[in-house]
Formats: C-alpha cells, sequence, structure tokens
C-alpha cells in the first residue's frame, strides 16, 4: 500500500510517501517568517501552508518517483495543533481523496510521533509492546503507556507549560534568536552545567510542571545583574548547560517513576525535544540498568509527514478512515 501523509500542525508543511514500512520521501517546507516575531504567527503559518502544500506534495511524489494515481491512502494530521494550519492540511487532503477516490485517515499529532518509531529505519531498535514513550515538544510533555499502536493511555502530562516551550522561553530570557531550544543544546557543552542551580518542581505522581521552573531561572537573572549588569552574556554558556540539566533531570526523574510504576522497562521519546543532545545521552545510559531504549532518528524527532503517514497505517489496518465531513480539531482528544 502506498500511503501520502500530510502533516501541517504548526509551522511546517510537510508530505511523505510510505510504501510498506519503508519512507521513500519526506519532504519539509520550513517558514522562516515567525523569526522576527519570537514564535509562531497562526495567520502567517496558516498562509505559508497554502503556498507550500501543492510544492511539497509534488515534491515528495516526484523523491518517491511514483505518480498522484499510484496512491492508495492518504493521511493526514487532524489534530491538534493551530486551527489555520490544520484546516489547510485536512482541506487538500479531502479534495485529493475525493479527486482520487481513495480512503482519507485523520491522524493524532502525538500518537503519530510515536509511531514514527516502525518506520523502517526511525531507530536502531524498534519498541516492543507494552512501552512507555516520553513524548516531549513546545506544545507538549507527556508519558504515554503504550499497549498497541491502537490503544494508548497518558499516564502522566504537564500541568503548565511543555518542556520545549520552557527550553524556548529560557532561551528567549538569554537573548538567544526564536527557537531558541536547539541553541541552547548547541552552547551547553560549552558550559559547566553545575554552574547555577534552579528550583525543581515538586509534582505528585507522574505529572510535570515547568512554569516554577521558568519564574526561579527568571528570578535568578535579575537578581545576578544587580550586581554584574553584563551576566547573561558573560555566563551564556554556563547557564545553557545548567538550564539544560534542570530540565531534563525533570524529564528523567518521571521517566524513571513510571518505569518502576508500570514495571516497563521498554522506553521509547518523541516530539521535538527527543532531539535533545543532553537528553538523549541520559536516556542512553539507562541501558546500562536493562531499559531497552528506542530513540528516534533526528529527522523523525521534529514535526514531519512520515510519522503520519505510518501511523496512517496502522489507522487503515484496524479499519479506521474518515469521511469528507472531517473537520480539523485543533484541540483532538486521545
Amino acid at each position: 500500500m502506498i500511503i501520502l501523509g500530510i502533516e501541517s500542525s504548526c509551522d511546517d508543511t510537510s508530505a511523505a510517501i510510505l510504501i510498506g514500512n519503508e519512507i521513500r520521501a519526506n519532504i519539509i517546507a520550513g517558514q522562516a517568517v515567525h523569526e522576527g516575531f519570537g514564535g509562531v504567527v497562526p495567520e502567517l503559518a496558516s498562509r505559508a501552508h497554502q503556498e507550500n502544500i501543492i510544492p511539497v506534495v509534488q515534491t515528495a511524489l516526484q523523491t518517491a518517483q511514483i505518480s498522484i494515481s499510484d496512491l492508495d491512502a492518504i493521511a493526514f494530521t487532524q489534530g491538534p495543533g493551530l486551527m489555520g494550519s490544520l484546516t489547510v492540511g485536512t482541506s487538500f487532503a479531502k479534495a485529493l481523496a475525493l479527486a482520487l477516490k481513495i480512503p482519507l485517515v485523520g491522524v493524532h499529532h502525538m500518537k503519530a510521533h510515536i509511531l514514527a518509531h516502525f518506520i523502517s529505519d526511525a531507530s536502531d531498535t524498534t519498541p516492543s509492546f507494552p512501552f512507555l514513550c516520553l513524548t516531549v515538544s513546545g506544545g507538549h510533555t507527556q508519558i504515554v503507556q503504550v499497549n498497541d499502536a491502537l490503544d494508548m493511555q497518558v499516564i502522566g502530562s504537564t500541568i503548565d507549560d511543555a518542556a520545549g516551550e520552557a527550553f524556548d522561553k529560557a532561551a528567549k530570557m538569554l537573548g538567544l534568536p526564536y527557537p531558541g531550544g536547539p541553541l541552547i543544546d548547541q552552547l551547553a557543552p560549552l558550559g559547566n552545567p553545575n554552574a547555577f542551580e534552579f528550583a525543581k518542581p515538586q509534582i505528585a505522581g507522574l505529572d510535570f510542571s515547568f512554569s516554577g521552573l521558568k519564574t526561579s531561572i527568571l528570578y535568578a537573572l535579575q537578581a545576578a545583574e544587580k550586581q554584574e549588569p553584563d551576566f547573561r552574556q558573560i555566563h551564556l554558556h554556563d547557564l545553557c548547560a545548567s538550564i539544560q540539566k534542570s530540565i531534563v533531570q525533570i524529564l528523567i526523574a518521571k521517566l524513571e517513576k513510571a518505569v518502576k510504576q508500570t514495571r516497563i522497562q521498554n522506553v521509547a521519546i518523541a516530539g521535538g525535544v527527543s532531539a535533545n543532545s543532553e537528553l538523549r545521552k541520559r536516556l542512553l545510559e539507562k541501558r546500562e540498568v536493562g531499559w531497552k531504549v528506542s530513540i528516534p532518528k533526528m529527522s523523525y524527532c521534529t514535526d514531519n509527514a512520515a510519522m503520519i503517514a505510518m501511523a496512517g497505517s496502522f489507522y487503515l489496518n484496524a479499519g479506521h478512515q474518515v469521511g469528507q465531513e472531517s473537520a480539523a480539531d485543533p484541540r483532538l482528544k486521545w
């Protein structure tokens, strides 16, 4: 079966071609227009999707060396995400499926991040069911118990901000351009992760909180600058290293608690923050204590249509399709 995947949940327009469990094309068009605003502007994002979606799909078909008539099904991101962005991808997928008279599958964005692990070249270790997946991105931070491809249960989630947002907001405090999370990751190896300590949230169970950490970072910077006006610039590398250590420690601590609670030692990570080098390093170290760890390759960490196509394949095999009445849902439930 040849599946076209379409992803447009935020600011990346992506199209992918999946044949079996092998990705033949995974094309992504970013949107540099948001850089000057310090974050994604929804209206600008949806306009850029409208401009990008046809060229991106055409490029995917050409890269995979197939024609549009070869497609057997179309999978698209139905939600969650930005309403305008989702609507562009949803409308295009529905129209194309109607014209070609082929099945249409609406995919949950975060579930797709998890199912990306089953793409043939996704990682060196494919997770086996059941497994725990730490899904971390700019909008989500969750621990998911994955019993089967279509049976997932969120057992822990953030009660306020996501880990990716914490990275980006901390980077903004340091004067780094958007998106700042990857820049913190680049600069952190140049600094001392033990140089500064920030407040850790005391949240019961498996839930996360990052708002208090962000406040602690802000107050620490403001207090230090009273004594040393150029504190942020002088200590930039140490600050990046210390901030990254704090965020990753919170994530790993909750994951350790989840493993102990569920007794499931098959563990995976997914989402944009799963590209963070410190998080990947800390998780790989867990193999020494018996965890079976699955880490996706970098191209499958950030938003991409390959994961949508892979999820669509699982949905189709289970007989799950959507009709022309389906609509984008920015708050799509699990």
